[in-house]
């Protein structure tokens, strides 16, 4: 049974993610999805202020916005869907969540953010990718499922056999299947594909034995260009990043950029940790 929790806060960007997983657990043989919501029990007045609240209000209207959303998706999915709200911090309390019962993987959207400001990733979102206990897919804003015909991979080919999260990379390579793309993108433009870079991919090649990818080493001035025009000319279906090692969510979110990859495309971002 592969579970998969999908953390929402009702707004459009989280509602986008819950309806994505719904659609994406078809292809996912024996799932179960768990609709999850951490309340605040406090609340700001119109001043300003904190406002203290009855937390068994919170948790009611919680459970009933919960219950509402899971009755909107169900049509969607031959999946069973929980509902789960609980009061606390999205980040902590998810991290629990997930160790406690074995997910497999959680699905967020991104908050806080709209295409006219280009502004950074929500807040809670990014709290959560930084967490290194599981796998995050991010659906941007817009994305609409479609079967994962294509994954691209990002690698910086140092060290793969350390920096790459092998187990966890491949069990979610075996719910779809794809055709995996590998690439790195040399910013700098210094070619480099010496014995070193053999010698990595060979390892790569060991590590994901099975998958048959395809490997691409490209030249861009800027990280999220590259790959997302990469993206784009291979129709790829969905991105797989390792952020602690190539610092790809930083730079992704990072407010020097001018174009952020998830705003210019509809392919979710798949963080796999260490």
């Amino acid at each position: 049974m592969k579970k998969i929790v999908v953390p929402v806060d009702f707004s459009d960007a989280s509602r986008n993610a819950a309806t994505y997983t719904a659609l994406m657990s078809n292809d996912i043989p024996e799932s179960e999805l768990l609709l999850y919501n951490v309340y605040d029990k406090f609340s700001a007045g119109t001043d300003g202020s904190l406002l203290a609240e009855e937390e068994d209000a919170m948790k009611i209207i919680s459970d009933n916005a919960l219950h509402n959303l899971r009755n909107e998706i169900l049509p969607l999915t031959k999946s069973t869907i929980g509902i789960l709200s609980e009061n606390g911090t999205l980040a902590v309390n998810l991290e629990k969540l997930v160790l406690r019962n074995g997910i497999d993987l959680v699905v967020m959207g991104i908050n806080g953010a709209s295409k006219l400001e280009q502004v950074l990733i929500g807040s809670n979102t990014l709290d959560v990718i930084k967490k290194d206990s599981f796998p995050v897919l991010i659906v941007p804003p817009l994305a609409k499922y479609a079967r994962i015909h294509t994954a691209v991979f990002a690698s910086d080919f140092k060290d793969v056999r350390k920096s790459t999260p092998v187990v966890a990379l491949r069990n979610l390579l075996d719910l779809f299947r794809p055709d995996l793309h590998v690439i790195h993108i040399d910013e700098e433009q210094v070619a480099h594909m010496g014995d070193d870079f053999k010698k990595e991919k060979g390892a790569m090649d060991e590590l994901l034995r099975g998958f048959n990818p395809e490997y691409s080493f490209l030249e861009a001035h800027d990280f999220v260009k590259g790959i997302n025009n990469y993206v784009k000319d291979h129709h790829a279906d969905l991105i797989i990043t390792v952020p602690h090692r190539h610092n790809f969510i930083a730079d992704l979110f990072s407010k020097t950029h001018t174009e952020k990859l998830v705003y210019h495309t509809d392919v979710p971002v798949l963080a796999v940790h260490e």
